[in-house]
């Protein structure tokens, strides 16, 4: 791994989700294809690229059925236990309403109300991650969501991953479609023949699920344009040097793409975990991808002092932020942006993608600054209530004109001004 001193201006931002023109193009006309022709264009597009005859769209519960018959018995307790675990966490994010009253019978009010439906998304081959489909459900499940549909690209006998379709059932989710890449996002949002388009897309995919999401924006909500997995490390010389190994290449081996930072004020434990690091890559079977990250995109940052390298841990706003410190927690008080926060030799990050009940669809490319993990709150709106007394509105209908015409709005003032007790009286 590349060690460097600490300085300003230090980064781990990369370009995502721009693509060339061609492909934002293609995906332009993909998603003009599904607009107008609907599930012939899923069809057509499902044999060309992902090399499947389907001669329906929609997974029947009898494959589902099969699916968990197959899957391994102690594989289906863990993700069941798993889902248990990140249930009874998003129960804590669920909000109520509230209402501000007022002697004369005025109130405002907020409404706390769950979207109608939400798709998601999840990747095939390599990357279909059962996980996945129990962070991006639960969630939306907890919200109150009334619909929700699973979209997957098929293998080329046309079934989807045993593992995705167990976690389905787990949830009880029975609304699973197959069908990949942009047409799938364009599917979600605009609807076909089988699928009736979604209020909000979220999940992970390639370059063209991400242009999509992109594209389709604003007319359904989406999660995040998510970048390529990244880790950071605080730690000193407390922390063992294979384990801090070992964690950043847990997130090396997603992607070539994936970021690999070590900050620590320790230049013996920087030499240690750079050797850890060369040593565990070449045993692991996704050796070259994690190799090719670490090369790349993996970095040891080298500061003077632990409160140095707290600062940069938030400049650097990473997705996963692990604390391997004397006092992980007094280190972790002092954070401010970061997507998860680890704290302990013990809190490894798969804890967290897997176990723990926390959600790892989380924010990268160092918008930890200013976003979120993907929680209950994505899968709700609010909205505002306001119900005025005509003693309210005598006492400020002149404040309100006045501010209306100070913005140049004469309709405003005169819509607070048409209203008058002697008209209720009159009549």
């Amino acid at each position: 791994m590349k060690r460097t001193r600490l300085s300003s201006g230090i980064s781990i931002r990369r370009t995502i989700a721009e693509g060339s023109s061609q492909q934002v193009q293609a995906v332009k006309e993909i998603i003009a294809a599904v607009r107008s022709e609907g599930d012939a264009a899923l069809l057509r597009y499902t044999e060309k690229w992902d090399g499947a005859k389907l001669d329906r769209l929609r997974v029947a519960q009898e494959e589902i059925a099969e699916a968990v018959e197959r899957f391994d018995s102690q594989l289906l307790a863990d993700l069941t236990e798993a889902a248990d675990n990140i249930r009874r966490y998003h129960e804590s994010q669920k909000q109520e309403g509230y209402k501000l009253e007022k002697s004369d019978g005025s109130y405002v009010a907020q409404r706390v109300t769950a979207i109608d439906s939400a798709g998601l998304y999840v990747p095939g081959g390599t990357a279909a991650y059962p996980s996945s489909v129990l962070m991006n459900v639960i969630p939306a499940q907890v919200a109150g969501v009334g619909r929700i549909v699973l979209i997957s690209p098929p293998g080329k006998d046309g079934s989807l991953s045993d593992g995705v379709l167990a976690a389905a059932h787990i949830l009880g989710i029975d609304e699973v479609y197959k069908s990949g890449g942009a047409q799938a996002i364009a599917a979600l949002a605009y609807g076909t023949e089988s699928i009736a388009p979604v209020d909000k897309i979220t999940g992970p995919g390639n370059i063209f699920v991400a242009l999509a999401k992109r594209e389709v924006n604003g007319d359904v909500a989406i999660d995040m344009i998510a970048g390529p997995s990244e880790i950071a490390i605080i730690a000193d010389d407390t922390a063992f040097p294979d384990e801090v190994a070992a964690d950043l290449l847990s997130q090396a081996e997603h992607d070539p793409m994936a970021c690999a930072v070590l900050l620590t004020a320790s230049a013996s434990l920087a030499e240690a975990v750079s050797r850890e690091v060369q040593k565990q890559a070449e045993a692991l079977p996704r050796h070259a991808i994690a190799q090719q990250a670490v090369e790349d995109h993996g970095m040891i940052y080298l500061g003077d002092t632990l409160e140095e390298v707290i600062d940069a841990a938030n400049e650097l706003a990473p997705e996963h932020l692990e604390i391997m410190t004397e006092d992980p927690e007094a280190v972790a008080e002092k954070i401010r942006h970061a997507g998860a926060i680890f704290i302990g030799r013990f809190s490894s990050e798969p804890v967290g993608d897997y176990f723990a009940g926390t959600n790892h669809v989380l924010p990268t490319n160092s918008t930890a600054r200013f976003s979120s993990a993907l929680s209950v709150y994505d899968f709700v709106k609010r909205t505002s209530i306001i119900r005025y007394s005509e003693q309210q509105w005598q006492q400020n209908k002149d404040k309100i004109a006045r501010l209306a015409r100070l913005e140049g709005l004469e309709g405003h003032a005169r819509a607070v001004e048409s209203r008058s007790w002697e008209k209720e009286t009159e009549s």
